[in-house]
């Protein structure tokens, strides 16, 4: 392992990456809050600063995936498609296989411009959570609480509000509800036995309501639907840790352009044509499986230098007061000063000991 390797590896640098995250993150909900002034005045406005301050948020996640951990993303697509994206709203649709596959999406958001506007459908309890949360809550994200009956006219009414967004946006969204397991994957298959559907062998039964919803209230302001199936080479099961501590994954991921007049209004139909969608992302994974590689050609779209930039920023800005501070305790000479920094450099050896 080289100098560099071995560093990303070690619990003070995972340390001061987190205290970045959070110091800012804390700064930019506080002038997001200060935003909302702008609502009543200019709601366009208002919009684009929260896309800039979001973005500064979630661009700083990316780059660990990009630039941190140098995580190679293979896009397979047709070059008709490739030069539409970032250009026109979206509805993503996302497989949900593996830790870091919201990160795999938002790095294709970054790729193409988009990430500081992406949209997702989420949890309710996530918007009390700071950081993130609040970031989304801000934004316009989408929230529910699972309960479809309760969560409808929430949905369509945060949905319909993104009619006149003013920047282009993608709407991410999970249709599988959870991460895939062993233990779901089982409960899910009776359900499809249960009710007449096809079995899935790689995901999930889908969810329909909420993406039937998302269709009808974005027809005529998103495009496309972007089928994207996600996986990852010489079968690597990545982890949120394991990209914190630098190491290199291999992701690789299909996006079919399928116009949003080819996907039926009718709630009914919208569900049965989910349902063949994944029975094909079904077949692409299959096939992945076998071959190692999925339909369509390679790209690999450049990483931009703003994630990058973004994050030197905020780190330039935030640690030195930071290592001034830590160097007039330690002149100080206190004992307590001593042993909390003896603690806590012990606490990291052992936490680096158990990775």
């Amino acid at each position: 392992m080289d100098i560099i390797g071995f560093l990303k590896t070690q619990f003070l640098c995972h340390l001061v990456i987190c205290y970045v995250f959070i110091v800012s993150g804390l700064i930019i909900n506080f002038i997001q809050l200060f935003t909302l002034i702008l609502w009543p005045i200019n709601k366009q406005l208002y919009r684009k600063l929260n896309c800039r301050l979001a973005y500064s948020i979630s661009s700083q996640l990316v780059m660990l995936l990009e630039w941190w951990s140098g995580t190679d993303c293979t896009l397979y697509t047709d070059s008709e498609s490739y030069v539409k994206y970032g250009k026109e709203n979206a509805i993503v649709v996302l497989n949900h296989n593996f830790e870091i596959d919201f990160l795999c999406g938002w790095n294709f958001c970054e790729r193409f411009g988009v990430l500081g506007s992406s949209k997702v459908l989420a949890k309710k309890e996530l918007s009390y959570v700071p950081l993130i949360g609040w970031m989304w809550y801000f934004l316009e994200i989408v929230f529910c609480k699972r309960k479809w009956e309760e969560d409808r006219k929430t949905v369509v009414e945060g949905l319909k509000n993104l009619r006149d967004y003013p920047e282009n946006f993608w709407f991410l969204i999970h249709c599988e509800g959870t991460r895939f397991t062993e233990k779901k994957h089982n409960i899910s298959m009776q359900v499809a036995e249960a009710k007449g559907l096809p079995k899935l062998k790689y995901h999930l039964l889908p969810r329909t309501k909420g993406f039937a919803v998302t269709v009808q209230c974005l027809r005529n302001v998103v495009s496309a639907v972007y089928d994207s199936t996600l996986n990852f080479r010489n079968n690597e099961i990545p982890t949120l840790l394991g990209v914190l501590n630098g190491k290199k994954y291999h992701a690789d991921l299909y996006v079919r352009r399928i116009p949003l007049e080819d996907v039926p209004e009718d709630e009914q139909e919208c569900a049965n044509w989910l349902h063949k969608l994944y029975q094909e992302k079904d077949i692409f994974q299959e096939g992945y499986y076998r071959t190692g590689v999925f339909p369509g050609t390679p790209i690999v779209p450049p990483r931009r230098p703003w994630t990058l930039l973004n994050w030197l920023f905020w780190a330039s800005l935030l640690l030195y007061p930071l290592f001034q501070l830590l160097i007039n305790m330690i002149c100080s000479g206190s004992s307590l000063t001593l042993v909390s920094f003896a603690l806590l450099i012990i606490v990291g050896k052992v936490l680096d000991y158990v990775e």
